[in-house]
């Protein structure tokens, strides 16, 4: 029986065997990044590498990366979907040698060192070809070389930014074969019969579209990046059906069994609640334990970690748990990973207190949600009294857009609107629901789809002029209220900053004006922005101010602006402060308890 942390270290040994520096887990909530809410993927911390700019730890890198993603929220409850989950993957920046890789992917899933996996119970696909790329044959002939036979040709195998403009290449994905039978003659793991299950990604980045439909062109500075699910490889290795049937999901399932009313597995809706639970009450710890850890809020990673925790209370109404257990799920997962995050360990009591403050405030949320639902009843009665009037019949029925803006607006779930209405003698629209529902995900899945695609592709000069004038600003700060002020967040589109510090007051207008100038006389110096690469200890001892440094690896890029700022730092920079033109302050406010924001722009 595998684990997960038995499989996270056979990873580590190979690579580092294999010469590749092993890099820390980025922060789960991206700084400078206003274009996505979490850390979806390995690769997503390495763009600006991906995109040609030097790593400090080299060519050859890897790491375990710890990752929220949502756009399958509503899939949670199955047997493989999970919003929070670790990501094993490796990076060769700037010489992608295809056969390698696929010898090394190969030799990691069969040595008996490692995964030990038959090479009979392996599949592979590769890229079929089109108008913009050609057939990969070269990752087809790596794959036989090595011995594998199931080699299939399929059209999706391709990955590019969303848009298809930039860098982009052919992908060859691999699958542990179960032993079904085939579902078909044309059975392949572009099927859902379940006899392949996938296990693990190469993706070849060795092309670039410079308009969308237009044949690609090899890229100057080729790549590959991997990816490899932790939790979805170790439930395949293990032979279990579901993520949630081993390690520490498990533990946590049987913990809920000892204290719920309704059993697990008593029917597929308590299987479900049991299983959001154990989700969703990780994603909560990993977001607010984090080192750039958020709270529940009505905006952007706020309102998700909010959405977790309101879902998770649900379902333990469902099920019939006291939330006060709560408390020690969340022990049960600082335990299991604050070993290999340490933020998450020093985090907590915050994760604790956070978690019943929103428990608490989603139980006086529910009586507005009462309140709300009698108002609905009213406005129903009142329609039927006019519509007598005019020999009309209004029936009892409760629309599906009211259901949902009861879910939506106060987090009512819609069982709880159907069992109130039962008793008024009412019905619920259901279909309606559903169908505000599923237009409800549709948006949410388009917009995550455009995040990420923003992500991906924003490397702009603008975005590194902000960039830097965030640095500037962090040394006027401190030189004006003192050393004890640190970065506490920041976000960064290519129009404007946003930044986060701690202070314990609302700054004046005399504060602002201060700061404004001080950034704007370093800005008229013309100082240029230095960028040197050294150990972390060395960054250290040079007095380079690094908040964040716990997420680089043992080489780091500290950038120094003359006297005024010293930095370890991993984002976009302009050259000289004078590329920042002029510095403008548009607001600042409260962030939360004791800490501010400013939000300001370059002109």
């Amino acid at each position: 029986m595998r684990t997960d942390k038995e499989l996270k270290e056979l990873w580590i040994k190979f690579f580092e065997n294999h010469g590749f520096k092993r890099i820390s887990s980025s922060s789960i909530i991206p700084e400078n990044d206003a274009t996505v809410l979490f850390t979806t993927a390995g690769m997503h911390p390495l763009v600006p590498y991906l995109l040609g700019e030097k790593h400090p730890s080299g060519e050859k890198i890897f790491n375990v990366q710890r990752c929220i993603r949502t756009t399958d929220i509503d899939e949670v409850g199955d047997d493989s979907h999970l919003t929070c989950f670790e990501m094993l993957g490796n990076w060769t920046l700037g010489a992608c040698n295809k056969e390698e890789m696929i010898k090394l992917s190969y030799e990691f899933l069969t040595s008996e060192e490692y995964l030990n996996i038959p090479k009979e119970r392996l599949a592979v696909s590769v890229f079929k070809g089109d108008d913009v790329a050609p057939r990969d044959e070269e990752a087809a002939k790596a794959w036989r070389d090595c011995g594998i036979d199931q080699v299939f040709y399929l059209s999706n195998n391709w990955w590019a930014l969303a848009g298809g403009v930039g860098p982009c290449g052919p992908d060859s994905e691999m699958f542990y074969d179960t032993g079904k039978p085939k579902c078909c003659d044309e059975c392949s793991p572009d099927c859902d019969c379940g006899k392949y299950l996938e296990i693990w990604n190469d993706v070849f980045m060795q092309y670039k579209v410079e308009n969308a439909g237009e044949k690609a062109q090899k890229l100057e500075r080729p790549n590959i990046d991997t990816g490899m699910g932790l939790e979805r490889t170790v439930c395949v290795l293990n032979g279990e059906k579901s993520v949630y049937d081993y390690g520490v999901r498990r533990k946590i399932i049987d913990f809920i069994e000892q204290h719920a009313e309704r059993k697990y597995l008593e029917n597929d809706s308590t299987k479900k609640s049991y299983r959001i639970i154990t989700d969703h009450l990780r994603s909560a710890t990993f977001v607010i334990g984090d080192e750039n850890g958020v709270v529940p809020s009505n905006v952007q990673q706020g309102y998700i970690l909010r959405r977790f925790i309101r879902r998770a209370v649900n379902c333990a109404r469902n099920i019939g748990l006291d939330t006060k257990y709560f408390l020690d799920i969340a022990d049960m997962y600082v335990d299991e990973h604050g070993e290999d995050y340490s933020d998450i360990a020093s985090n907590r009591q915050k994760v604790k207190d956070e978690l019943m403050t929103e428990v608490e405030k989603f139980a006086k949320a529910l009586e507005g949600g009462h309140k709300e639902f009698e108002k609905v009843i009213f406005g129903i009665e009142k329609h039927k009294e006019f519509a007598a009037k005019n020999g009309e019949v209004v029936e009892n029925i409760i629309s599906g857009k009211a259901a949902f803006r009861l879910y939506d607006t106060f987090g009512f779930p819609v069982e709880l609107t159907i069992e109130l209405a039962k008793e008024k003698g009412y019905e619920v629209d259901v279909k309606g629901y559903e169908q505000a529902f599923a237009e409800h995900q549709e948006k949410s899945r388009v917009a995550s789809a455009g995040t990420f695609k923003g992500g991906l592709a924003d490397t702009s000069n603008e975005s590194a002029k902000l960039h830097t004038a965030t640095h500037i600003m962090l040394a006027g700060l401190r030189k004006m209220f003192g050393t004890d002020v640190y970065q506490k967040g920041s976000n960064i589109t290519p129009e404007r900053l946003r930044f986060d510090f701690n202070l314990d007051h609302k700054m004046t207008p005399e504060e602002l004006a201060e700061l404004e100038a001080f950034v704007n006389d370093v800005i008229s110096k013309d100082i240029e922005v230095v960028c040197q690469e050294m150990s972390i200890d060395e960054a250290r001892n040079s007095g380079a101010l690094g908040v964040f440094s716990s997420k680089y690896g043992e080489n780091v890029k500290v950038y120094t602006i003359g006297d005024v700022s010293k930095e370890i730092c991993g984002g976009p920079h302009a050259k000289r402060t004078s590329d920042l033109h002029h510095f403008k302050i548009m607001k600042e406010e409260s962030s939360s308890s004791g800490v501010r924001r400013i939000k300001a722009i370059l002109d």
